[in-house]
């Protein structure tokens, strides 16, 4: 999957034609909204599977969904990491969808808030209901604080293992403070970022919980992917 010509095709075609953030650029400046420059770009990709090296990510502030007073960081890979990590997401994906928790509704491909919702009814109406509350709960700057090398343990021998480690030791690149490195945590806003959550966050605060219920995440809407 990693080396397929189809899956790079549908990488580009999905980050500079189907994501919301297509025209916004990386610290490169680069964006590609003509079909001869998805081309180039395409190009590109598939001429630098093997020897691509991510780079930085620019961190900008948004207003939080939740509090639109509040400012959230998000950090925005350049186009070409956007697409390589597309690949990589491509070929990742399968596995870890049969991995995850099966009641697992947020920040997944064919899974929305709505299908969360049916559960729940389903679970809170039925004859034999006895949990018929709900558990609200976040991790405080979850994606801040994961741990690098706990996420690429879990990869195993992946191909691409050492283009994560990368793409995870990148740093970020803020206009008026310059360059930080990246110890630890994943920037929101990338394509990878919000697949690293559910197996990492939610499954484990759940379990902690003593709770086989269901796992709902956020919103679908955060997804970046």
């Amino acid at each position: 999957m990693l080396r397929s010509r189809a899956s790079t095709l549908v990488s580009v075609r999905q980050v500079t034609q189907r994501n919301a953030g297509r025209k916004t650029a990386g610290i490169d400046g680069e964006v590609a909204l003509t079909p001869e420059a998805r081309m180039q770009v395409a190009v590109r990709v598939r001429q630098s599977i093997s020897s691509w090296q991510p780079r930085a990510v620019r961190r900008v502030y948004i207003p939080k969904a939740s509090n639109r007073a509040k400012l959230g960081p998000l950090g925005i890979p350049v186009l070409m990491d956007r697409c390589h990590q597309q690949r990589v997401r491509h070929a990742l994906e399968p596995e870890w969808e049969a991995r995850f928790e099966p009641r697992s509704y947020g920040f997944r491909p064919g899974r929305s808030c709505h299908d969360a919702i049916a559960a729940i009814f389903i679970t809170c109406a039925g004859p034999r209901a006895r949990r018929v509350w709900a558990l609200d709960s976040d991790l405080a700057a979850a994606f801040d604080k994961i741990d690098h090398d706990h996420l690429l343990a879990q990869l195993g021998s992946f191909p691409a293992r050492g283009m994560i480690r990368d793409w995870l030791k990148a740093g970020v690149f803020e206009p008026g403070k310059g360059f930080a490195p990246t110890g630890e945590g994943t920037p929101q806003g990338g394509l990878c970022s919000a697949e690293h959550k559910p197996p990492y966050a939610q499954c484990r605060i759940m379990r902690s919980a003593g709770l086989a219920g269901l796992v709902v995440a956020g919103s679908a809407g955060e997804r970046c992917a």
